[in-house]
């Protein structure tokens, strides 16, 4: 299948087929940025007994066929042009969709404010870490804050807990205006976890774009 050009945020159908024709399907987000052409960097979660995951992880190899539907996903989408600022709250590899509007900020040159709150285990659980760090460090408008629920804050901007509602407000405290669009991606009870605190401060309903995957 030919590449197909994307929208930062966007997801991909995975479909896997068995020697004696049982499938199963799986969405990924994408996680390159649009202008990365003729890459799809997805971030695939181990998930022990399931059907798509263990594949990738124990049994595919460089150059091998999979079978991709897609890209899919309108709401859950930005382009520069959208504007901002951006508040992108990520659970696990929720922060893929989020990943992927970082980078095309970056590589169209985009000075939108945009604030990363993402939660995660542990420091070493950080996916993308050092690169989100290096441009934490490096670009302008552009901040990360790491909530650990399993381990001590390494950095000063870092928590050592859970997303809370103080931690929400000092996201959006580094925002510094109300967020034109706030992205929330994550696994359903953190989605349902997290969209309370946003609307407790007076986060508009309408501006906050949902994406949520089982477990």
């Amino acid at each position: 299948q030919r590449w197909l050009p994307f929208t930062a945020g966007q997801h991909l159908d995975i479909r896997l087929t068995a020697p004696d024709g049982y499938q199963a399907q799986r969405s990924y987000s994408v996680a390159s940025a649009p202008e990365t052409e003729g890459v799809y960097e997805l971030v695939v979660e181990r998930l022990d007994g399931g059907e798509v995951s263990p594949y990738f992880h124990d049994v595919a190899e460089m150059g091998d066929a999979i079978e991709i539907r897609g890209p899919f996903g309108g709401h859950f989408a930005w382009h520069a042009s959208d504007g901002g600022p951006l508040l992108l709250v990520g659970g696990g590899s929720g922060v893929a969709p989020l990943t992927s509007i970082v980078r095309h900020r970056s590589e169209c040159g985009s000075n939108v404010r945009a604030v990363l709150l993402y939660a995660i285990r542990t420091w070493n659980d950080v996916i993308f870490r050092d690169e989100l760090i290096a441009r934490d460090e490096m670009e302008e408008h552009f901040e990360m804050l790491l909530s650990l629920s399993r381990d001590t804050a390494r950095r000063p901007q870092d928590f050592g807990r859970r997303i809370d509602g103080p931690l929400v407000k000092s996201a959006l405290e580094r925002v510094g205006a109300q967020p034109k669009l706030t992205f929330v991606c994550g696994s359903n009870a953190f989605v349902e976890a997290v969209t309370p605190h946003l609307l407790d401060h007076r986060i508009p309903p309408d501006s906050i774009r949902t994406e949520r995957f089982g477990g």
